[in-house]
């Protein structure tokens, strides 16, 4: 379960990022990921919660978006958001291309912002 390893960067990050602003309480983050960043959203949410419980960040709100799959045809260069969950293989809907498109979104993960006190 790599998430457990996400969480404690990203928790991490959140340590950082208050120290830097004087702030004592995370009240919620946010959490973009790409459909493609391999992230379990229940899995991740689980590392955070059991990774601040007894700490001061207890209590706080994980929240976390899914940012969808947009490719670029390599061939008509037309943007498109495929149906399947896999960008591997993906007909274009202007030409057909199946393979080596250009990911242009859907391997995010990164902290959106962040509700402190």
């Amino acid at each position: 379960m790599h998430e457990l390893s996400i969480a404690q960067s990203l928790l991490a990050l959140i340590e950082d990022e208050m120290a830097k602003h004087d702030q004592k309480t995370l009240v919620m983050v946010k959490v973009r990921h790409g459909r493609l960043s391999a992230v379990v959203p229940e899995a991740l949410s689980m590392a955070f919660e059991v990774l601040t419980t007894d700490t001061r960040l207890a209590g706080s709100q994980l929240v976390m978006e899914e940012t969808p799959v947009v490719l670029r045809c390599r061939t008509c260069q037309r943007e498109f958001s495929p149906e399947s969950p896999s960008a591997a293989f993906a007909p274009c809907p202007g030409c057909g291309e199946e393979l080596g498109h250009t990911v242009l979104s859907g391997r995010e993960l990164y902290i959106e912002y962040l509700e402190l006190e």
